[in-house]
């Protein structure tokens, strides 16, 4: 058995590169995400097709009243008095905004405010997955990192990686595999799916684009489509952002965190 050389033993589990996208995507999907819902107060009704409006049916709505709130989902339909669509605020007024002002940027309705906040953001958000994204490929952190093996696509494989979450097993930090299947996958449909998804379904969005470029609005169905789509792709992130949180705290929160702050190292294994 030979170990690898010294120098090896020394690389940094995340590059900087990465540390960085990192937490200025946390940063920016925070404030899309608040300023997002203070947009959507400004009609919180979900439509598909082209256009949508208070007489027309939303497959998804928060309703509220003086007395009472609840989110509609098709016929479904949940009260969510005191938290959703009916809630009181600092001074005990009751507010019918579907989402309440602690959840919101800014706290208070400013439908032009949440925009110039939602728009800024989404450029910075926008320009650092395109930079990471192609930075990616060159420093072949997709390749080495990513790149999911023959034998990683059997059943039997990602059964046995299923079963180890459930069980809270996880692999061991500065392993040299970093990525279980179960993470390569998430790790793909997020970065390289869903996030330029929320792009393109925000563009389709946009009256100047649906004037220039009519076939991004059309490949969503629609204005009001892509906004159902872009509300559906928020939440996957919100979920996705949960369980990220619930294994960082089991796979030892201080350590994982340090790691991506400084880069942490990645322990070579032995050459036979």
């Amino acid at each position: 058995m030979q170990k690898r050389d010294s120098e090896n033993s020394l690389e940094k589990r995340h590059r900087l590169t990465t540390r960085l996208w990192h937490w200025i995507n946390a940063l920016s999907l925070l404030v899309l995400l608040m300023s997002g819902l203070t947009i959507f107060n400004a009609h919180p009704r979900l439509y598909w097709g082209e256009y949508g409006a208070n007489d027309d049916y939303a497959w998804a709505a928060v309703g509220s009243s003086q007395t009472l709130g609840y989110v509609r989902i098709g016929e479904i339909k949940i009260e969510t008095t005191g938290l959703i669509g009916n809630w009181r605020d600092s001074d005990g007024k009751i507010q019918t905004w579907a989402f309440p002002g602690w959840a919101t940027i800014p706290s208070y309705y400013s439908l032009a405010e949440g925009r110039r906040w939602h728009f800024f953001f989404a450029w910075i958000f926008s320009v650092g997955l395109a930079i990471f994204m192609i930075r990616s490929l060159f420093n072949r952190h997709v390749q080495k990192d990513l790149h999911i093996t023959r034998a990683e696509w059997r059943p039997s494989h990602i059964w046995r990686d299923v079963k180890n979450h459930m069980r809270l097993r996880f692999h061991k930090s500065g392993a040299v595999n970093i990525y279980n299947i179960l993470q390569k996958l998430s790790y793909i449909g997020v970065i390289f799916i869903l996030l330029p998804l929320m792009i393109f379904t925000g563009l389709a969005m946009s009256p100047a684009m649906d004037a220039n470029w009519p076939l991004l609005t059309d490949i969503f169905g629609g204005r009001q489509s892509a906004r159902s789509i872009h509300f559906i792709g928020m939440f996957l992130l919100v979920l996705f952002f949960i369980v990220h949180m619930v294994t960082l705290v089991l796979a030892g929160p201080l350590k994982q965190t340090w790691a991506m702050i400084t880069g942490g190292k990645r322990e070579e294994v032995d050459d036979a």
